[in-house]
């Protein structure tokens, strides 16, 4: 799937799908903060292992965001 098809169905799920535009709002908050913490000098040991976790974190909502895009094409392939 192209990228021009994902931003299509990504903001079709936006203004259709609650927990679609949380999962997105959830990422960006996540983006903000390890900029945030990217931005730091001299990170505390407390501020690394946050900067690791959320990193997990945005990656496995990443995921999620994209299965449903995925899942929302095939939906749409079938009608």
């Amino acid at each position: 799937m192209d990228n021009a098809m994902m931003n299509i169905i990504r903001e079709e799920l936006m203004k259709q799908d609650a927990h679609f535009r949380e999962l997105v709002q959830k990422h960006q908050s996540l983006e903000q903060r390890l900029t945030e913490l990217a931005s730091l000098r001299y990170p505390t040991e407390e501020e690394q292992m946050e900067e690791m976790i959320i990193k997990r974190q945005k990656l496995a909502i990443k995921d999620e965001i994209y299965s449903k895009i995925l899942e929302h094409s095939k939906q749409h392939q079938k009608s």
